[in-house]
């Protein structure tokens, strides 16, 4: 028997092997042994040996192979005692590697060349590691109480894993663990902070990044760590601070779902169907008792406030936050998710984010009132801001049902005449586009508003409000606006067409319209508050001039006041004070002199 084992293998499925002997016999009169075994799918390891059975298989050397797998097989030929194989799978920065084995049999050692007393005579160790470090051991293998683990997925945490097999008693037969192993190693480079022990949540925060990119895992491995009674789930949380940014703008660019093989019809209902499906949702706001992101989005879909994609998109869709953070969750059905996305390539869904919103911006929302006013800069922010160098700032304005709202721009300056460098938009409930834009080209615009009607406000009949954006792409704190409300109530009208006046405020009038005290100007049936009246500021809309009793809420008729001399109580003080000073003086003058007086008398008496 030669002290080196060789292997034939065969290109067919049959191979025929002749044995000759001479008369004398074979030699040493030891005679040989003679295994035969199969290798299913035989390909040549794709990596460098060093030594006899030390192998280095790294994901470079797999690449050039062309192979998506590589594979080893466990020792099937004579081995002296002490011997130890090792195999270093090693991955780049980013990778993982995960080890499987299709085919894995234990036996007990048949014919051990140094027989030894006790367990693990031969093991088989793997280690999430690049070398043998015992701390880090994933699972052992051992041929005396072991049991084999087939078409199970272990998978390192880093780039590397480390398998070392170690035969104290050496074999004349082959190994007692047979195994048939396979490897191949999977991107998982997260684009945002992975959290620990989830498998593909990230969270994406203001203050590492103010905008990016968000896809599906690069890591499609997960796909296949679904359970039966679980789906493959993904959550991707952006966060900020408020006094960084106050709102979260996603802008989902594109989705490919797969169709899902088991479901007949298409997707109707994204939130009750058993479908591939992204949900987006705001958490509940800090401090409260549940905040774990089940309750919270069962409450925002209650509340109307999740969104739900199963479909491709035909364009790209913006969601905006209302407050501080977003919540963004894959969900893929367990029951396809291997068969439809593992080793697939394309992303599942892309998307951008970005935080907007800064201190110079103010408060994003504002509730409603009859009147306001947005200043930006915001005042209060000036002070302690660095001025950054673009801007985006996303005002929503709530408005009373029932009401419209006129909106006029005072002190309006742009940072230049470019709408490149600075606009203004106004989006109405529910539309893409902007309903009217101004910059520093048709900032004459601003001078006659039209008047925005309680359909447009609430065409869904919820919540009215007007959505206004401001973009500074150059020198943003160079630009300078207030933007002013009124909401104006209306009048309903008699049968004849004309205004039902009598349903001003008036005596005390049941019928009357609360909050209606003054008729603006016009055959629109437009009225405002008494208060607004005379106040400084035009609260009836693109009235320049009023004749006659029709006269606009600051005419100079209505305003105008019989002037009252102003009673200056200091000086009036002052005088009363010095007059008491002088009339005491006087007393204190005048009863020195009686004092005087008297002594005279007395003395001429005497």
């Amino acid at each position: 028997m030669g002290k080196f084992p060789y292997s034939i293998i065969g290109t067919s499925q049959d191979l025929f092997v002749e044995f000759v002997s001479s008369p004398a016999g074979p030699m040493l009169n030891t005679g040989f042994h003679f295994n035969v075994g199969n290798w299913p799918g035989h390909v040549d390891t794709a990596g460098s040996r060093n030594g006899t059975c030390d192998w280095l298989l790294s994901s470079e050397s797999l690449r050039a192979s062309g192979d998506s797998e590589g594979i080893f097989l466990s020792v099937a030929h004579w081995y002296p005692p002490h011997t130890s194989c090792t195999y270093l799978m090693q991955g780049e920065e980013g990778e993982i590697v995960r080890l499987y084995f299709p085919s894995f049999r234990i036996n007990r050692i048949e014919s051990p060349i140094q027989p030894i007393e006790g367990d693990c005579g031969e093991s088989l160790t793997l280690y999430d590691a690049s070398w043998p470090d015992d701390s880090r051991i994933i699972k052992t293998f051992c041929d005396t109480f072991s049991k084999a683990m087939e078409k199970h997925d272990f998978v390192s945490t880093g780039n590397a894993l480390f398998v070392r097999f170690e035969s104290k008693t050496g074999s004349y037969s082959g190994s007692s663990l047979y195994y048939w192993a396979h490897y191949d190693f999977f991107n998982n480079t997260k684009l945002g902070e992975p959290v620990p022990g989830k498998a593909c949540d990230e969270v994406f925060a203001s203050w590492r990044q103010s905008k990016g990119y968000v896809r599906s895992p690069l890591n499609t491995l997960v796909y296949k760590q679904g359970t039966a009674s679980e789906d493959v789930q993904c959550l991707y949380r952006f966060v900020t601070d408020k006094r960084l940014f106050a709102r979260v703008i996603l802008t989902m660019k594109s989705i490919n779902f797969k169709e899902h093989p088991y479901n007949q019809g298409p997707c109707s209902n994204c939130f009750e169907d058993r479908v591939d499906k992204l949900l987006v949702w705001e958490p509940l706001p800090p401090g409260n008792n549940s905040t774990s992101h089940p309750l919270s989005l069962s409450k925002a879909v209650q509340n109307g406030d999740a969104t739900c994609f199963c479909n491709r998109l035909p364009q790209a869709k913006q969601i905006i936050s209302k407050g501080e953070q977003l919540n963004l969750q894959l969900i893929v059905d367990q029951a396809h998710s291997a068969l439809s996305y593992f080793k697939h390539s394309s992303p599942l869904f892309e998307a951008t984010y970005e935080f907007v919103h800064g201190p110079l911006c103010g408060p994003p929302i504002i509730q409603p009132v009859i009147d306001g006013e947005i200043h930006y800069p915001y005042y209060e922010a000036i002070g302690y801001v660095e001025p950054p160098k673009s801007i985006r700032c996303i005002w929503e304005i709530k408005v009373n049902r029932d009401r419209d709202l006129w909106l006029h721009f005072e002190r309006t300056k742009f940072a230049s005449k470019s709408c490149d460098d600075g606009v203004v938009d106004l989006f109405l409930k529910g539309k893409y586009e902007p309903y009217l834009s101004i910059c520093g080209e048709n900032v004459s615009m601003i001078k006659e508003l039209p008047i925005l009607s309680a359909a447009e406000l609430s065409p869904d009949g919820h919540d009215p409000s007007i959505t206004i954006q401001f973009v500074g792409r150059t020198s943003p704190t160079r630009a300078a606006f207030k933007i002013a409300w009124t909401e104006l109530f209306h009048l309903p009208r008699n049968q004849d067409g004309s205004l039902m006046s009598s349903r001003l405020i008036e005596g005390g009038d049941p019928n009357s319209i609360e909050g209606c005290e003054f008729s603006c100007p016009g055959d629109q049936g437009l009225c405002i508050p008494t208060r607004l009246v005379c106040n400084g500021v035009v609260n009836c809309p693109n009235v320049t001039s009023s004749k006659g009793s029709d006269l606009s809420d600051e005419a100079e008729e209505l305003c105008k006041k019989e002037t009252i001399p102003e009673i200056n109580l200091t000086v009036v003080y002052g005088i009363v004070g010095l007059l008491v000073l002088l009339t005491c003086s006087c007393c204190i003058w005048l009863c020195r002199r009686c004092y005087k007086c008297c002594c005279s008398d007395d003395d001429d008496d005497d």
